[in-house]
Parts: structure tokens; C-alpha cells; sequence
């Protein structure tokens, strides 16, 4: 009743003492298999203390070599004191562990910040959270030096100084306000505006950027609107506010229907967020169905040259461009090389070449996609002395690489998630017969403990709708799956032509 706060250590019931004897034996040879001098003690038949037991069990975690398992009930905190004690016994201390490595901000050489207070402060911050008592949370991990409230840090991200207003030190859904914490120490910042996941803060005058964490693209998105008047300004703030918290959501507006779309890893991912929309923020929407992020790119090479001209009177309008289109390697995105040489074009116009490309590559040629693993070279053109202008080399790049495009054999690409299935052995057939169908491509199966398959495959994330309703209605409820992002690949010509007069419709 009180949530695991109070618990009592028994004797063992001695139907059970066999089976205990049998595990600890194991336990200890595990551990004396760790260190010579136990393993010697142990073989000559000395037994060996709980202390000697822990000392090289910590030694073995630590290496990588042993992995702890406890266990517990985290919904009612049963086994919660043994785990924690497990993380003190077991776990490295923050001066236990290397330097913290990253480079500097300016030269871009590499930098280390050893775990002491008397380093030069470093931290990373790794989430946000809105707080509705105390408003943008910034939790931070204090790998060097020491942080105050009060203090400057310096973001190298933004190259901007912000000042530290309060630091809680965070229990579940307590807090305790701190003066000041030490390296390494997880504590929550009060006061810091710009700072998003992922980024570093640090001593003003001695600066570092840490290793920052990468966020996959969404690859799906749904059209959200409020369903009231009175939620339709609740809903952008809650949408701004959950973006900031989470760097794989993102918002936007399609610029044709006007609605606001919101991106996401997939269903879950956002059906989790809208819960939290209602929950949180009090904000009824209406959501509409997803909708799959695909891309396009091109299969060969091709050269394309446009020129923009007009004349009205006054001052006119002259670009001229010559775009060479190649395709880049998977996952490459987009690339933009300047290959002009003699000043056929004035270097103040190159820029205004490129804002063009991207425009025109954004809206994609097949279905309206963004385009991408493409390297477009600017080769060549010509100016006019009193009628060029940026606007004008933008409005020929934009429509060299339309034309580009459509000379370079574009096509449809998908997001392929890598799927992995933990499935009984009765309904392994099942469900590889049910991957097969919706297109999938299985790369191999194996054994996971008793009667127990895993199947890891490569499917369209378009067929992965629904699919854990599917999953449970055809394994009894017994199978579960995870999925991320893969790759982007090919889209079969058949599947192309559907989603194309989709689009169109």
C-alpha cells in the first residue's frame, strides 16, 4: 500500500534453498573468473566474502564483460532500493570514468574535460520539458567544473552567452532548488531560452562543444486542427512547446491546403504526442490521416540551362544559368558545388543560385516530394551590367533545376523501416507470411530462449500501418515488434503510379 517505502528481508523458504545454493554458486564463480587472485582463492575452496563477491562484479560491469539483472516492479517500486543499491555498488563513479571528449568550438581541434570541479565548466543538455509551475526546464548533465545559478554559459551552437536563473534538482514530480552542483551531477535549469537538445553550455572563456546527439528526419506526418475557436491558439502554443521538448516532432504548414502538419517517427510517436496535447494542454484536435514522408531523387545525370529575362520599361530582369544535375550517394541529401570559373557569373549572384535550386528541388518533380541525393554544379551563365539582380539568378536557378530534373529520369523513394519481431515459435510462420505480403524483405531469423523466434526484416513504413493490431490478433497477443528508420529506397513503378494520382487527386 505504501509503494515499496517499506519492505522486509526474510530467510529464504528452504524449498527454494537448493535452487538459491545452485545460483549463487554461479554467481560467484562468475565473479571470481574476473580477478587471479579470487579465482586462486576460490579453486583451493576458500569462500568468498559478499565484499570480495561485489569488488569484482564491479570490476566486470564496468569492463563490459558482466551485465547486472535485477528484479522489481517499477509501478509499484517493489525492488526499487535494489536497484539503486545496484547502481551504487556496480556502476562507475563520475571520476571513474574518461575524460569527456569534444573540440573547439573556433579552430575545431580536439578537446577533453576530465570529471573534476576544478575543469572548466562543460555540460550537456540532453532534454526539455515544459513545467507548468516553473515554465522551460532545461536538464543538463554536468560532466566538468561547476555550475551556479547566477552564472554566464556560453552556447557555442548559437555563439551566445545566457545567464543561469535557477537550478532544481528533480525527484519524479518534486523538486528541490540547488545553489550550486558539482561535475557530474543531473540537474534541471531554470532561465535558459535558446538552448535546445543536444547542445552544449560551457565557461565563456573556455570554450567546447561536445559531442552532439543525432535526431533521424520524422517519416510521417498527419494534418492536426483545432476543433474549437478557443483551441486554436491553445493548440500552436502546445505545439510549439512539445517541438522544443522533442527534436524528432516538427510542425509545419502545407503551403497548398494551408493545414498544419505535424511530423513524427511514426504512429505511436504521434498518437503519444496528441494524447499529451489533450492531457497536458487541454487542446481538442482533430487529426487526419497519416500520410507517408517520401522523397524523390534522379537516376542519371543531366545538364540543364535556363535564362530569365524581362523587360518593362524601367530597369529589367536578366539570369542566365547552366546547371549540371548528378545523382549522390544514398543518404547524401543535397549538395551545391560552384563551378564557376572567369566571373561568368559575379560571385554576390552564387548564393541567390542556390536559395533557387533548393526552392525548386523542395517541391519535387513526380509527386510534389522534397528531392534529395543530388549534387547540382553551377557551371556556367552570363549577366547583364544594370539588369541582373539576386532575385533574377534565383528565378533562373529555380527553373534550370526544374528543367533538370525532368531530364534526369526522377523517381519515387520510401522510407524502409528495419523491423525487428519477437514472435513465439507457433506463429513464426504467420508472421513472416504477413511481413511478406506487405512487401518486406526478411533478412533472417534467430532463436531468443525457449520457444522464443526473433525476425528481423526490411518493410515499406507505408504497409507498417496497423500492423500492431495485426501482430496481436495473429499471435494471440503473445508477439511484440519495434521499428526504426532504415533507409529511403526505390519505390516499385506500380506503387509510384498509385501514389502519383493520389497526390494529383
Amino acid at each position: 500500500d505504501d509503494f515499496g517505502a517499506t519492505y522486509a528481508e526474510v530467510e529464504i523458504p528452504v524449498a527454494m534453498a537448493d535452487v538459491v545454493d545452485e545460483h549463487r554458486t554461479l554467481l560467484v564463480e562468475a565473479a571470481a573468473e574476473q580477478d587471479e587472485e579470487l579465482l586462486e582463492r576460490y579453486l583451493e575452496g576458500e569462500s568468498l566474502s559478499n565484499e570480495d563477491v561485489r569488488r569484482a562484479l564491479r570490476k566486470a560491469v564496468i569492463a563490459n564483460e558482466i551485465v547486472p539483472v535485477f528484479c522489481g516492479a517499477a509501478l509499484r517500486n517493489i525492488g526499487i532500493q535494489r536497484l539503486l543499491d545496484g547502481v551504487v555498488d556496480y556502476l562507475p563513479a563520475p571520476t571513474e570514468v574518461a575524460a569527456v571528449r569534444g573540440s573547439d568550438p573556433i579552430s575545431g581541434e580536439p578537446a577533453e574535460r576530465p570529471s573534476s570541479d576544478d575543469a572548466p565548466l562543460a555540460a550537456l543538455a540532453f532534454k526539455i520539458m515544459a513545467d507548468p509551475h516553473v515554465g522551460k526546464l532545461t536538464f543538463l548533465r554536468v560532466y566538468s567544473g561547476v555550475l551556479s545559478s547566477g552564472d554566464y554559459v556560453f552556447n557555442p551552437r548559437t555563439g551566445a552567452k545566457e545567464r543561469i536563473g535557477r537550478l532544481l534538482q528533480m525527484h519524479a514530480n518534486k523538486r528541490e532548488e540547488r545553489k550550486r552542483v558539482h561535475a557530474g551531477t543531473i540537474v534541471a535549469a531554470v532561465g535558459l531560452k535558446s538552448v535546445l537538445t543536444g547542445d552544449t553550455i560551457c565557461d565563456p572563456d573556455h570554450p567546447v562543444l561536445l559531442e552532439s546527439m543525432h535526431f533521424p528526419d520524422p517519416v510521417l506526418k498527419i494534418a492536426i486542427e483545432p476543433k474549437t475557436k478557443a483551441d486554436q491558439e491553445k493548440l500552436a502554443t502546445a505545439l510549439q512547446r512539445l517541438s522544443e521538448e522533442d527534436p524528432t516532432f516538427r510542425v509545419s504548414t502545407d503551403p497548398e491546403s494551408g493545414q498544419t502538419l505535424i511530423e513524427g517517427m511514426g504512429e505511436l510517436h504521434l498518437e503519444v504526442l496528441v494524447d499529451r496535447m489533450r492531457r497536458e494542454y487541454r487542446v481538442e484536435a482533430n487529426v487526419g490521416r497519416p500520410q507517408v514522408a517520401y522523397r524523390e531523387t534522379i537516376r542519371r545525370a543531366a545538364r540543364s540551362e535556363e535564362r530569365f529575362v524581362r523587360q518593362t520599361g524601367g530597369r529589367g530582369q536578366f539570369g542566365h544559368v547552366v546547371l549540371e544535375l548528378v545523382p549522390g550517394e544514398s543518404g547524401s541529401g543535397f549538395e551545391f558545388v560552384n563551378g564557376i570559373v572567369g566571373g561568368a557569373i559575379p560571385r554576390e549572384y552564387i548564393p541567390a543560385v542556390e536559395k533557387g535550386v533548393k526552392e525548386a528541388l523542395s517541391l519535387g518533380a513526380v509527386a510534389g516530394f522534397p528531392i534529395v541525393d543530388i549534387q547540382v554544379r553551377l557551371v556556367d551563365g552570363s549577366y547583364h551590367e544594370v539588369d541582373s539582380s539576386e532575385l533574377a539568378f534565383a528565378i533562373a536557378g529555380s527553373m534550370a533545376a526544374k528543367a533538370g530534373v525532368l531530364k534526369a529520369d526522377p523517381a519515387l523513394l520510401e522510407p524502409v523501416m528495419d523491423v525487428e519481431v519477437v514472435v513465439p515459435d507457433g506463429f513464426l510462420g504467420n508472421v513472416i507470411g504477413d511481413l511478406s505480403a506487405r512487401r518486406g524483405q526478411i533478412s533472417h531469423t534467430e532463436p531468443r530462449g525457449k520457444g522464443v523466434q526473433v525476425v528481423l526484416a526490411h518493410v515499406p513504413l507505408a504497409q507498417m500501418f496497423g500492423y500492431v493490431k495485426d501482430l496481436r490478433s495473429m499471435t494471440q497477443g503473445r508477439a511484440t515488434y519495434t521499428m526504426e528508420l532504415d533507409c529511403y529506397k526505390e519505390v516499385p513503378e506500380s506503387v509510384a503510379v498509385e501514389i502519383t494520382q493520389r497526390r494529383a487527386r
